[in-house]
């Protein structure tokens, strides 16, 4: 398949290659020219824009960092929306708001585009060995087309509703649920490093009875207190859970545990821990119980 790749970061770089590496022809683009360039040695083609990048490809697949970010890749100078061809899809794997969503699916249909959404699950290491999880929704037809897609750069996909932005909602609730389990680790591990019980060791325990890769990895991360460099940055959890609160608010659906990790984030921030692994926000507990 031919394909346009918009956004070269720590994610997008693993999912760009794999792309590369299942066959499909790839056009990509990047802010910081450096990082697009890497790509060229393995066979992609590098854009001067992103309306130079989907000229002509049958898929945009755009991972940026926010709204702000997704809105001037789609709608800024030199944007993809005014140079997709008709019937072209674009695919948004960032995390953004239900509203931009709902947005772009009206846009690009006005111009005759199509637009899913397919927020990943994972981490940096999870994309380069093609092991997300692929979270989409929208228009049946539009989500089998982009399967094959799905299938290079993750280990399993979903298809949550016929609406993209119903994707974006179930992203964000994941990010919520993560969120949640870092801050219910936090709160542990300051009582049991009171109590005299190594974490790691209450961690063999949670591992065995709980068997997720979530508890695994980030209970490892914040007992060894491993918060730099960050996988994921604490201002961006941040933003997502300003999202799930928004969207809940949207649908008179109270979240008070989302309430509470959105303000020990921002406790966390106030701290400079902004550039830090989201994680470090067990710091926040660990302050609070005099550690």
């Amino acid at each position: 398949m031919n394909i346009a790749f918009i956004g070269l970061g720590r994610m997008g770089r693993g999912m760009a290659r794999n792309l590369l590496r299942g066959g499909h022809t790839l056009t990509v683009y990047n802010r910081s020219r450096e990082k697009a360039q890497a790509l060229a040695g393995q066979g992609a083609r590098v854009a001067e824009s992103p309306a130079h990048a989907c000229r002509d490809v049958e898929v945009v697949m755009t991972m940026v960092a926010d709204d702000h970010a997704v809105e001037e890749t789609v709608f800024g100078r030199d944007g993809i929306a005014s140079a997709m061809k008709k019937n072209c899809i674009h695919v948004s794997h960032s995390t953004i708001s239900p509203d931009l969503a709902r947005r772009l699916t009206a846009e690009h249909g006005q111009r005759n585009q199509g637009y899913l959404s397919a927020p990943v699950f994972g981490r940096p290491d999870a994309a380069e060995a093609g092991k997300l999880l692929v979270v989409s929704a929208g228009r049946g037809e539009l989500v089998e087309r982009c399967r094959p897609l799905f299938d290079v750069i993750g280990r399993q996909s979903f298809v949550v509703g016929a609406e993209p932005w119903q994707a974006n909602v179930s992203k964000l609730c994941g990010n919520f649920m993560i969120g949640s389990a870092i801050e219910a680790l936090g709160e542990a591990y300051a009582t049991l490093r009171k109590s005299g019980v190594a974490p790691l060791a209450f961690l063999d325990i949670m591992n065995a009875l709980f068997g997720s890769p979530v508890i695994a990895n980030y209970g490892s991360i914040i007992a060894k207190e491993q918060f730099e460099p960050a996988q994921f940055a604490l201002h961006l959890g941040l933003k997502d859970l300003r999202l799930m609160l928004v969207t809940a608010d949207e649908r008179a659906a109270p979240m008070p545990m989302a309430s509470l990790v959105h303000d020990h984030m921002v406790s966390a921030v106030a701290q400079g821990q902004a550039e830090m692994d989201w994680s470090s926000v067990a710091r926040v507990a660990a302050r609070e119980a005099g550690l």
